[in-house]
């Protein structure tokens, strides 16, 4: 009998966030804390896109139950335009009221 290993009961989920950059463009990334992670953006010491392209404020994040289906949305959604991206977030918001750290 195979046994599959426990999932800590603390185990979180993943969400895909987007964030509007100060020149306007729209930075896509993954992360368990977005607030925490937006928090790294903010001062310098997230990803190297937000190194230079300092954020502006969070548009919305989308929660997912692991790794690996946050990485998959993430792909997909880097791929939409800066429209496209800008919708989405909008449709983000409508949906919860307000972007979700």
């Amino acid at each position: 009998m195979t046994v599959a290993p426990p999932t800590p009961a603390t185990a979180r989920p993943w969400r895909v966030y987007l964030i509007e950059c100060v020149d306007g463009s729209i930075y896509t990334g993954i992360a368990v804390d977005v607030a925490a992670r937006y928090a790294a953006h903010a001062c310098g010491k997230g990803a190297r896109y937000t190194r230079s392209h300092p954020p502006a404020r969070l548009l919305g994040s989308v929660e997912f139950p692991d790794r690996s289906s946050a990485l998959k949305a993430e792909y997909r959604i880097k791929q939409l335009t800066a429209a496209e991206k800008r919708s989405l977030a909008a449709s983000l918001i409508g949906a919860e009221g307000a972007p979700s750290p």
